[in-house]
């Protein structure tokens, strides 16, 4: 079993070294430096942190909590930097996605796939 884990660890190091990685440590380093950006993502992720925690309590936002969310979103999306930042978040996001999908493929080659509507029981 052990050579899955150093697999693991070498797909890790694959996924720091890659360039969609690389790019989104760059940019995660121009926001930090940038304090008026920092501020603004901070704020961005801290309303969405709350209205997911309402949601996962069973509470609806209120209109008022979604209109903040919505402004916040449009402010970050208008800075370049945190635009790109998030861009590459989601590129970095899908990688370990379609990695995930790879990995978990003899499980669902055993079990099936409970997502998909022809493997219902």
């Amino acid at each position: 079993m052990s050579n899955v884990y150093d697999k693991a660890h070498e797909l890790s190091r694959s996924l720091r070294d890659s360039d969609e990685f690389q790019q989104l440590k760059n940019l995660h380093v121009q926001v930090e430096e940038d304090e008026v950006a920092k501020r603004m993502l901070d704020n961005f992720r801290n309303v969405q942190l709350e209205l997911q925690q309402k949601q996962m309590q069973g509470q609806q936002p209120t209109e008022e909590e979604i209109t903040q969310a919505q402004q916040q979103f449009e402010m970050v999306q208008q800075h370049e930097v945190i635009s790109l930042l998030m861009e590459q978040e989601q590129k970095v996001s899908t990688v370990i996605g379609d990695v995930n999908k790879i990995i978990t493929e003899p499980l669902e080659e055993l079990y099936g796939n409970p997502d998909d509507p022809e493997n219902v029981q």
